[in-house]
């Protein structure tokens, strides 16, 4: 069995589906990766939600932008995998959807992301290359990449 995606905006989340996005978030970004910030950001009411369920459960989320809302370029935010689910590869069905997702809602091809240094092969298997030194952001090592 594969992932089933939803794609919604802000206003069209259930408060179920925005609680499972918030855990989820806080369950790798904050618990797992023992970083301490400040998830909710004001950014999520103009994100596009990209939601991937297997038997139900939330198990894959990321956010979309429009050019101009995070980076010149539309992005790709927040990108995850449930840890009990990563030897499952979902993470590549994931940025499919993702940036189908921009061009469906957007209309857009070039997109720019925040990528943590660590995944760099992985995004640039989806096309992304690397556009600027490492930086720390949130005390975590991170690299701008870009995809036209």
């Amino acid at each position: 069995m594969s992932l089933q995606f939803k794609i919604k905006r802000f206003k069209d989340l259930s408060i179920h589906e925005l609680y499972e996005t918030l855990r989820l978030r806080s369950e790798v970004f904050v618990v797992e990766q023992n970083c301490v910030y400040q998830d909710i950001d004001n950014k999520d009411q103009k994100a596009i939600h990209v939601l991937g369920y297997y038997n139900e459960e939330l198990v894959a989320y990321c956010r979309l932008f429009d050019a101009g809302d995070y980076f010149d370029n539309a992005s790709i935010g927040r990108v995850i995998v449930a840890r009990k689910f990563r030897d499952k590869k979902w993470g590549n069905n994931l940025m499919i959807e993702a940036i189908a997702g921009i061009k469906e809602y957007f209309g857009k091809s070039n997109i720019t992301i925040s990528a943590q240094l660590y995944l760099q092969k992985f995004y640039e298997s989806h096309g992304f290359t690397k556009t600027s030194e490492m930086y720390l952001e949130d005390d975590i090592p991170h690299i701008e990449m870009k995809k036209s």
